[in-house]
């Protein structure tokens, strides 16, 4: 093999790299859909949006009751009470819930539920 066609071998192998790593920077573990850029800082292992079990979600008069706890989503070091008021939810792109917490774990960003809300 040449050495220019190495080199241009080379060039795609870091591009496509490149292209493939950034691709699944606001991606939930199924891989299906994408968290929006607006919600989701980082990548699939240190970004704010992540699954949570359906047991942290209980639907009320004026929204959505979420409580996190440790384990529940990867930056909750403690317990956490949201309300996410009905029409602020964003469709999920599965059957589960997601939460994006950012700035802090304090903040819920965005919230996504299921088409039939569960």
């Amino acid at each position: 093999m040449t050495y220019t066609r190495t080199l241009i071998l080379k060039v795609i192998v870091v591009a496509a790299t490149v292209l493939l790593a950034s691709g699944h920077a606001h991606q939930p573990g199924n891989k299906r859909w994408t968290y929006p850029p607006a919600c989701c800082n980082g990548s699939d292992v240190s970004g704010d949006c992540e699954r949570i079990p359906d047991s942290a979600v209980r639907k009320g008069r004026e929204g959505f009751s979420v409580i996190l706890h440790p384990g529940d989503h990867h930056l909750v070091t403690r317990e956490h009470r949201f309300l996410i008021p009905y029409g602020s939810e964003l469709p999920s792109g599965d059957s589960d819930f997601h939460i994006c917490l950012h700035p802090t774990e304090h903040h819920a960003n965005c919230f996504f539920a299921p088409p039939d809300g569960a």
